[in-house]
């Protein structure tokens, strides 16, 4: 029986529409079986004894490709394996070949056999957004459907592409990148104009033409026309300093100056045109596909994927499966530039065109800059399946599980974690370490000590040592973290995230540590959240042999360790001096005086004003003054 399907219909329907299927209680009866198959093109499942579909695959003619199963002389161990677990085998007939790839990457999907390659990448690739439509547009973040009116630029590997481009943009052109909503509702320019990350134009600090202009350079740039702008830039310098408006020209030269910098960096990775590069490697029962994405001339980035493969997989057959499942989901380039030949790239090109209208090139052969970018991409796979089979059971299963626990689209590359220590209130240092995925990142630990605030106040000491830390790190451009752990409950976080609303950072998660009712590790909770308008918090508390938490755990208590230690250091320097040498007006003999005619310091403590003016050359101010210092009114905090 041959039934024709089409191939956008469910995997469901497939199995149950338009099926020829041979199935035996026992041994798979190959040689009964084959009498019945058709020659035209379709799809076949294979099925196990328990009905389970163990592989999918296609076929231009059914009865040629299946028979090659069932030959006496397979020497593949992968086929082998496959053939011996048969117990039922069933075919759709489709229209054309091309069809049939179509019906069988719907069917991988849905039932991600056992013995196919199998992309685990369902998510869709971000964006840079331009609100063109608006007055005073806004560059952000977009994931997902592209509805809104206005220009779109990607697609990028990855969140953290799209934010370092973001970040080069508003040093270059200072173009806003806030919600619409606190746009409208400022009265006065915040933060980013006064490091130099914005021009304020919510409070109309800048004309709408000149910042349009800078939105168009910001496109331009993000496009890969760096040069034209360079050259639109050069222009502007040379007419203000015609206009004697030195301080004009001087922006538009640091300008010009951190444009060719960053222009020089980029060009070791540039190519002419839209294309991807993709190499396959396999290695230990694993493999690893690196894609470079190219578009417009610029590099932007590249990502690895991991795709679940079956034992024997070469990586010819990996490229191929890669090529068929990720393309059919995603924005496709003008060229994909393969590691080595890929078995169905004519198909490929043709359903590409029928399916998305897209004239698309797959080639492996290619010469100068684009063989060096091949290798480039060839490279990095190689190291990165390496790295990945190195720390298989360390590092990277502990990041990709609090990867799942904050609900990241890729691992955290840096997370930061901040914790308070004081005495009292005495000598109160806030403590802030960095991990990225080899561990602790030492020389990016920092720490501040906490001045004019309240003693024992660790809400405003938290507050403070945020503050300090990510206002530099804009104003340096330097990189934020993905993460953020916070020591501490509600009270910290909502702190932590009323800085990081201030300073308009929200590409950051917030995570706080909050220890259990008997402070014992592994009764921690967990409270996630981005900020108040996006979703709120949430409490988690993982078991103690979670990877996460493990890795929480390390993280939190190596800042505890951080601070504990600058507190100590600097409550040891403080009591090694004594507090009579911050006294205005009381120089060393006269300390030495008091001291002497009292016996000590302890006893100094107990004397009155009267007492202390007694001493000869101590006048009754100075005795307030040295009885104030030794009796602060303040009450301390605990």
């Amino acid at each position: 029986m041959e039934q024709r399907l089409n191939p956008d219909d469910s995997a469901a329907n497939a199995q149950n529409a338009g099926t020829d299927t041979k199935s035996l209680p026992g041994d798979f009866d190959a040689v009964g079986f084959m009498r019945t198959v058709t020659t035209r093109p379709g799809v076949y499942r294979m099925l196990n004894a328990q009905g389970d579909i163990i592989y999918v695959g296609k076929a231009a003619n059914l009865k040629n490709r299946l028979g090659s199963y069932f030959q006496k002389s397979v020497d593949n161990r992968k086929t082998q394996a496959l053939v011996s677990h048969i117990a039922s085998v069933q075919t759709t007939v489709t229209d054309s070949a091309a069809d049939a790839l179509l019906l069988e990457q719907n069917l991988i999907k849905e039932h991600r056999p056992r013995y196919n390659v199998v992309l685990r990448d369902d998510k869709s690739y971000p964006y840079i957004y331009i609100s063109t439509s608006d007055e005073y547009p806004r560059l952000s973040y977009q994931r997902g459907a592209r509805k809104a009116p206005g220009k779109y630029i990607g697609p990028f590997p990855s969140a953290s592409s799209v934010k370092r481009s973001l970040r080069l943009v508003q040093k270059l052109f200072r173009v806003r990148q806030c919600d619409d909503s606190y746009f409208r509702n400022r009265s006065r320019p915040c933060l980013q104009y006064q490091i130099k990350r914005c021009t304020a134009p919510c409070v109309r600090r800048i004309s709408a033409d000149d910042y349009r202009q800078d939105v168009d350079m910001s496109i331009r740039i993000l496009e890969g026309k760096s040069q034209e702008v360079v050259n639109d830039l050069v222009h502007r310098m040379e007419q203000a300093s015609e206009a004697l408006d030195f301080e004009t020209a001087a922006r538009l030269r640091d300008q010009i100056g951190s444009l060719k910098a960053v222009s020089d960096l980029s060009t070791t990775l540039r190519d002419d045109g839209n294309a991807d590069y993709v190499a396959a490697v396999t290695s230990g029962g694993q493999s690893c596909v690196q894609v470079f994405f190219v578009r417009n001339g610029i590099n932007l980035g590249n990502k690895a994927f991991y795709p679940a493969t079956p034992m024997g997989s070469s990586s010819a057959e990996i490229l191929n499966a890669f090529i068929a499942q990720f393309y059919l989901e995603h924005d496709l380039p003008r060229e994909i530039i393969c590691s080595e030949a890929v078995e169905d790239a004519e198909l490929f090109q043709e359903v590409f065109a029928k399916r998305q209208g897209a004239n698309v090139q797959i080639v492996h052969r290619v010469r100068g800059d684009r063989a060096r970018l091949q290798t480039l991409a060839l490279t990095n796979a190689e190291v990165a399946l390496a790295a990945r089979l190195a720390s298989r059971s360390g590092m990277a299963a502990r990041l990709e599980a609090v990867r799942e626990l904050a609900e990241l689209d890729e691992a955290p590359r840096r997370m930061e974690c901040f914790d308070i220590s004081h005495t009292m209130g005495e000598a109160t240092v806030a403590s802030c370490v960095v991990f990225n995925a080899e561990g602790p990142l030492k020389s990016d630990y920092r720490r501040f000590n906490i001045d004019d605030i309240t003693p024992g106040d660790d809400y405003a000491a938290m507050r403070q040592a945020l503050t300090r830390r990510y206002t530099r790190l804009l104003k340096e451009n330097r990189d934020l973290p993905d993460i953020l752990f916070i020591d501490g409950g509600r009270g910290q976080i909502g702190v932590a995230l009323e800085v990081l609303n201030e300073l308009q950072v929200n590409s950051v998660q917030v995570v706080g540590v909050s220890k259990g009712p008997d402070r014992r590790p592994g009764d921690e909770t967990l409270l996630l959240c981005r900020d108040e308008q996006h979703g709120g918090r949430a409490e988690r508390q993982l078991t103690n042999d979670s990877p996460a938490l493990l890795l929480i755990q390390q993280i939190r208590d190596e800042a505890h360790r951080f601070a504990i230690t600058g507190h100590r250091g600097k409550r040891a320097r403080k009591r090694q001096s004594s507090v009579l040498e911050d006294i205005k007006g009381l120089g060393p003999k006269r300390r030495k005086q008091l001291l002497t005619h009292f016996g000590g310091l302890q006893r100094l403590q107990k004397a009155g004003v009267e007492d202390i003016s007694s001493v000869p050359g101590i006048s009754t101010e100075l005795a307030g003054r040295v009885y104030d210092e030794l009796h602060p009114t303040r009450e301390l905090k605990s």
